[in-house]
């Protein structure tokens, strides 16, 4: 029986003889599987989630867009099937046909099912991993349970819980990333663990795990030994940082705690030495947290008293048997409670190992990461005197090898040599002079590296002479001879001594050596010339990312505070509405100076009104020249889209302009008039009053430009020619409205006050006036539903709702416009001399002169 044309009913919705959507077509990727999401404005906006799935794009219009908040589950209804080509469309599907409205890429990439995916489709729930610029992860798409007579067939959009999950309050990947990706090449299909393009899972899940465990974690018993993952060592960050994490290299020893079924604790060296009866205060430690079984992971230290690690005082610690002062940092969890945890990703393990750590006693700490950039964190740990700091990727799985998802990226050269023989010291100094040190080759021979007697003191010189003496051999240890070979005390090779040094000599040497410690928890033999390993497509230009509207890095201080009770609008969602809106309102803000309304308890608490601002208080937001307006503080401008953002995290709501730009502040570029309804006036009047305004403007020659206002009226801008002065400015708008309430008495008026204008409307000219201001377009007003002033063309005024008709929560819909009603804005500045001459209007000054 043949299979049913998966695109009969795309076929049937659409006219492909209007219509510049695809017929059909386009083919798989070999070895992927696509994704594809649409941002579509058609009656509503919403975004269209599409997967490939046998030959065909299944796919659901998602309302709200998806969200990283596990807890959000969006809805998703599931449409027709569509064509793979459909991937690459991008465009205006024409008006009247099916979907009419603006479609773009606002993401692609590849997806890889979890299970058999034609199952989950069928049964109505789909797990999957999305590789996307903006979507990644674990999401599920779950069918409804509604009513069989239901129109639509109802499905969920959730987040699964992963390394990517974010709260809402945190993130939004809808407002963080609003535009098109349709230029950018498809991004890198998914990568396992061990490098190879995996796309299909690399390994079968867990069983339903019991409790708080990850989703991963196989039940398993617990092995009776355990080796560490250790890190390899790298020349420099890798190239997609967002995928990293990094804590503190610590300079100690790595130690692993094995607690038992009865709660007894072990702690091993790497090498599988116990070491419990030699830190009894750590092991009582660990027992008195009550842990199940299992394997931990971390590092001994001392701390000094700025709080750095300390391996001298380490070493000292154990020389002396007094190893009370040393501190257990634990930063992994490779077995826990009956399940083995190895293959659950990094992530998660440390969340659970953080938990359970919550209330541990001080001799057992969680070490914690760092939330900065690779290069910053690096520099800081090099200045502060830090050995380096280990990187690990955040999806990396535990295995009992050198991996290079851990790695290490050290200030200095620092590694261990065996010590194969000394000198006798010179002049005052006791003990020895310099320690002869080497490292093995590839055929395992000691090869001779350098003699180092730096970073020694009177009693290190000492003690060293002491462990060597009973370590006396004959024969030169080394395989090539040194330049101390008459004069040398040799001895077996067992001792190893961790060394600083700048560099590599070519012939084998190392310049500058430095002595740190005497090293025993390594085997002598593993001693070899530590080399670093590049890292992986460092050289290469990194791959593109989308345009974000926040810095990575931007921090929300009390991010969940409602801003508006009526709707419960978050100060988070404020800042993340101005990141949206900064391409689009930096336009208008451009070198003018500007005023805010701040409302630091939301908008039904006390507002305030700023004008000035201490230096450095907002970044982005500068001072402008003194001179601008003598005697008077500085006004402010803001520089940039960061400008916007800082002030929003400073609760500021509204962003007020000035009709002047710096460059010229004597002489305003604009006039403004802002329709304000009184008492008893509909909306229709306000809609004609605009009309009527325009008419009169256009039949004074000028270029009238309509917003909304974002509140009850409209605004209506006039961009005008920088020949004028402020009070001549003034005084012509108040002549254009004073002509328009004698022409039109019932409609407007001239005079400002609420017993004026009784259903009637004031044309409020009063923002023409040196140091006025406005509402900036694209700022929110501080009212309940925070409407926001919005550019529109002439055409569309009829169509208008309101003055608030676009409102924080539903600015998406309107971004596919953004600033085009204005399109023609900055070559339509005229003179208005000719405009004052028709309406018979004489500036002041001269009217000075006549008399």
């Amino acid at each position: 029986m043949a299979r049913a044309n998966p695109l009969k009913r795309y076929k049937e919705k659409r006219n492909f003889g209007v219509t510049p959507e695809p017929v059909e077509g386009g083919a798989s990727a070999p070895g992927v599987l696509q994704f594809v999401v649409q941002k579509h404005w058609a009656t509503r906006l919403h975004y269209d989630f599409r997967i490939e799935l046998d030959g065909a794009m299944k796919s659901w219009a998602v309302p709200k867009g998806p969200s990283y908040d596990t807890h959000d589950k969006r809805m998703a209804v599931h449409v027709e099937d569509h064509p793979i080509s459909y991937n690459r469309f991008e465009g205006e599907i024409p008006p009247r046909q099916y979907g009419a409205g603006k479609v773009m890429i606002w993401d692609k990439g590849t997806w890889t099912p979890i299970g058999d995916p034609r199952k989950g489709y069928k049964a109505g729930h789909l797990k999957f991993e999305l590789h996307g610029y903006k979507l990644r992860g674990k999401w599920a798409l779950v069918r409804m349970h509604g009513n069989a007579k239901d129109k639509q067939d109802a499905w969920l959009l959730i987040k699964e819980h992963d390394a990517y999950a974010r709260a809402a309050t945190e993130f939004s990947v809808v407002d963080q990333f609003p535009d098109s990706v349709a230029e950018m090449p498809m991004p890198a299909a998914a990568v396992s663990a061990h490098g190879a393009a995996a796309p299909v899972p690399a390994r079968k899940r867990g069983k339903s795990t019991a409790g708080d465990m990850p989703a991963d974690a196989v039940k398993a018993a617990m092995p009776a030994k355990l080796s560490p993952l250790l890190a390899t060592l790298v020349d420099g960050p890798p190239p997609d940082p967002e995928n990293w994490f990094y804590e503190i290299k610590f300079d100690g020893y790595r130690l692993l705690a094995r607690v038992d079924a009865k709660g007894g604790v072990q702690l091993l060296t790497r090498n599988g030495h116990d070491w419990s009866g030699r830190m009894p205060h750590l092991v009582r430690a660990i027992e008195r947290m009550k842990l199940k079984p299992g394997w931990l992971d971390g590092e001994i230290v001392v701390l000094n008293e700025s709080g750095g690690t300390d391996f001298q005082a380490l070493q000292n610690a154990f020389d002396s048997e007094k190893t009370r002062n040393i501190v257990y940092f634990l930063f992994d969890l490779p077995y826990y409670g009956g399940f083995d945890l190895t293959g659950v990703p990094l992530v998660e393990r440390r969340g659970l190992l953080q938990a359970l750590l919550a209330k541990a006693p001080p001799e057992i700490r969680f070490s914690e990461i760092f939330d900065a950039p690779p290069e910053d964190i690096i520099a800081s740990a090099c200045k502060i005197g830090l050995e380096g700091v280990i990187g690990k990727r955040k999806n990396s799985t535990y295995a009992s090898r050198r991996s290079p998802d851990w790695i290490k990226l050290k200030c200095s050269q620092r590694q261990e040599f065996v010590i194969g023989g000394y000198t006798d010291p010179k002049g005052s100094r006791v003990g020895i002079g310099a320690l002869l040190i080497g490292v093995h080759d590839d055929r395992g021979d000691l090869v001779y590296a350098g003699a180092v007697g730096a970073g020694f003191n009177g009693r290190a010189l000492a003690d060293m002479l002491e462990r060597l003496k009973p370590l006396g051999v004959d024969k030169r240890p080394f395989k090539n001879p040194t330049e101390n070979d008459r004069r040398a005390h040799w001895v077996k090779p067992v001792l190893l001594a961790e060394v600083t040094f700048s560099d590599w000599t070519k012939d084998g040497h190392v310049r500058h050596p430095v002595f740190h410690a005497v090293r025993s928890d390594k085997p002598a033999k593993a001693i070899v010339r530590e080399k670093p390993v590049h890292q992986a497509g460092a050289d290469r230009e990194p791959e593109p990312e989308p345009a974000a509207t926040m810095p990575a890095n931007f921090k929300v201080s009390h991010a969940d505070r409602v801003v508006d009770p009526s709707t419960g609008i978050t100060k988070v969602e404020v800042v993340r509405f101005y990141g949206l809106v900064a391409p689009l309102m930096m336009a208008h803000l451009k070198g003018r100076p500007v005023s805010f309304v701040r409302a630091p308890q939301g908008i039904n608490g006390p507002l305030f009104f700023q004008k000035h601002l201490e230096l450095g208080q907002m970044a982005g937001v500068r001072q402008l020249d003194a001179a601008l307006w003598p005697d008077h503080p500085e006004l402010i401008e803001v520089a940039g889209p960061l400008g916007l953002l800082s002030a929003a995290q400073m609760n500021v709501i509204e962003f007020h302009t000035w009709n002047g730009v710096k460059t010229l502040i004597g002489k305003p570029d604009r006039m403004t008039f802002d329709l304000d309804p009184g008492e008893g006036v509909g909306w229709p009047t306000v809609l004609q009053a605009a009309e009527l305004m325009r008419v009169v403007l256009d039949e004074l020659g000028l270029a009238p430009f309509c917003k909304t206002s974002g509140g009850k009226g409209l605004h209506v801008v006039v961009p005008l020619k920088r020949q004028y002065d402020w009070d001549t400015i003034k005084d012509f708008s108040q002549a254009i409205v004073r002509h328009m309430a004698r022409t039109l008495p019932q409609m407007f008026v001239a005079k400002s006050g609420p017993g004026n204008r009784v259903g009637r409307i004031f044309v409020d000219y009063l923002r023409n006036g040196f140091g006025a201001t406005t509402i900036c377009a694209w700022s929110v007003r501080a009212r309940p539903g925070l409407g926001v002033s919005v550019p529109v063309e002439w055409q569309e005024v009829p169509t208008l709702t309101s003055g608030a008709q676009w409102t924080l929560r539903n600015i998406h819909a309107r971004l596919d416009r953004g600033n085009d009603p204005w399109a023609g804005y900055a070559k339509a500045a005229k003179s208005p001399g000719a405009a004052m001459k028709m309406l018979g209007f004489e500036a002041a000054s001269a009217r000075a002169r006549k008399r």
